[in-house]
């Protein structure tokens, strides 16, 4: 039976095409929520960009007939603008000048109509609107069209394998089958395993458990790591996380265009993909990129970026103290000493910045271009929505690597979270391709000090 969905503001906004993911069932779209569609298609950044896509998509199908009346959609559903039941009472407590109000009070008039023998459903990303309608006996959604679900959020990049012992030297010299590999069940029996392209792979000896060896999947192979042996800006690996990271890190774009690393707080994610940066652009210029790019986006400043004071770099400076941070222990590696001469490891940073070597950029200004030969890092790319992370992949020109980093429970944006965002959504649909390579670093795999190993083991994982 065919359903009827209640689109709210929030939904177009942040997925300007979700009229197109409801097959065959009907849509409406309360007269309130063209309004505020209005209001917002003037604004800046992604908001308002989504707000006139939004708008030219019920444009193109005005011009098809009367809206009011209903549009017969491509799917076999009807869209239509509903302006009427403003005449339909709500409790008292909801106040009828609100506008998710006015959106409550047509499912509501819609629920009551004597010829609807449709299930209503009103579809937001507001979580208080969605316990509105429950309070008047109306059914309500949140928008998973772009939800990963539980088996994809698990997808680590990474697993560990067992490898004859005599196939060792195999390996080593030119890689091997993806059949020689396996794993056990709990009673030792011999499982095989279901390998994703570029997938990072532990394989242990099965005749001794002492020997450890790191490698990829490649086609129908797993071959050796090429830079395990590389410090690039000085740094090493310090655990079986950072050499996966190193690998796709050093990997030339036009084998690994895309990089996704997840993590939690401290586990090096921005510091190593600065410290590759530097090497091949600043350390050991190779002529793969032209510069470094850092963008971090954040929910409040990508939207009122143009009303800052200042320059673009004097306006995002404020989002860049952790970039810099991670600069100062690159540019300086004496940890011993490091912050006696603030003045010369200011100078330093600074020399980097006027060279042109890193540009920060915001969010908002990376919107439209063709970026090429550029090492571009994302960082708090959980903070995006899918449809930003489609923007920025699309814009990848030739020799452009792009490293997406974040941390999916980390998120400050309203209406993402940990399977709405742009980064896990990224993570999802580019898994298999052999142009992404993926890793999550583990909590064990955390850097940044003792004390930052146990909070994200303790904080994360709270125990009664």
């Amino acid at each position: 039976m065919k359903k009827t969905y209640v689109i709210d503001t929030n939904v177009l906004i942040q997925a300007p095409y979700a009229l197109d993911c409801f097959e065959d069932n009907n849509l409406v779209i309360p007269l309130v929520v063209v309004e505020e569609l209005d209001g917002l298609k003037k604004a800046d950044g992604e908001k308002g960009a989504n707000a006139r896509s939004a708008v030219r998509t019920l444009e193109r199908y005005r011009i098809q007939g009367d809206l009011f009346e209903g549009i017969e959609l491509e799917s076999g559903g009807i869209l239509r603008i509903e302006k009427n039941f403003t005449d339909v009472e709500l409790p008292g407590d909801l106040p009828e000048d609100k506008a998710d109000n006015r959106i409550l009070k047509v499912c509501l008039g819609l629920s009551k109509q004597k010829e609807s023998d449709q299930n209503i459903i009103l579809v937001t990303k507001d979580l208080v609107l969605r316990l509105k309608a429950q309070i008047i006996g109306i059914d309500a959604q949140d928008f998973i069209t772009e939800q990963i679900t539980e088996s994809d959020a698990k997808y680590t990049g990474r697993c560990e394998v067992y490898i004859p012992e005599d196939s060792i030297k195999e390996f080593k010299k030119k890689g091997i089958s993806l059949k020689e590999l396996y794993q056990t069940d709990e009673e030792g029996n011999k499982q095989s395993v279901q390998f994703v392209e570029n997938e990072f792979v532990i394989l242990k000896a099965d005749q001794s458990t002492k020997k450890t060896l790191l490698g990829r999947v490649s086609g129908k192979k797993v071959v050796p790591l090429q830079y395990k042996k590389s410090k690039p800006y000085g740094v090493k690996p310090r655990n079986v996380g950072q050499y996966f990271l190193q690998e796709a890190l050093m990997t030339d774009a036009e084998t690994a265009p895309l990089v996704i690393v997840k993590g939690m707080a401290g586990t090096a994610k921005t510091f190593y993909s600065l410290a590759v940066g530097m090497e091949k652009v600043y350390n050991n210029p190779t002529g793969e990129y032209r510069r470094i790019i850092v963008c971090r986006p954040n929910a409040q400043f990508d939207d009122d970026i143009g009303f800052l004071p200042g320059d673009e770099q004097e306006k995002i400076a404020p989002l860049m103290r952790p970039v810099i941070d991670n600069l100062e222990q690159l540019l300086d590696t004496d940890e011993d000493n490091r912050y006696e001469d603030e003045m010369l490891l200011s100078d330093k940073i600074q020399e980097v910045f006027d060279r042109g070597i890193i540009q920060t950029e915001a969010l908002n200004f990376i919107r439209g271009r063709s970026i090429a030969k550029t090492y571009l890092i994302i960082d708090e790319a959980q903070n995006m929505t899918p449809n930003q992370v489609k923007g920025i992949i699309t814009r990848a020109g030739e020799g452009t690597k792009i490293i997406l980093l974040g941390d999916p429970n980390q998120i400050d944006r309203p209406f993402l979270d940990e399977k709405t965002n742009g980064l896990s959504y990224a993570a999802k649909y580019m898994k298999g391709s052999k142009y992404c390579w993926q890793i999550t670093l583990s909590a064990d795999e955390c850097e940044r000090s003792v004390l930052a190993m146990d909070a994200i083991k303790r904080l994360n994982s709270p125990k009664e």
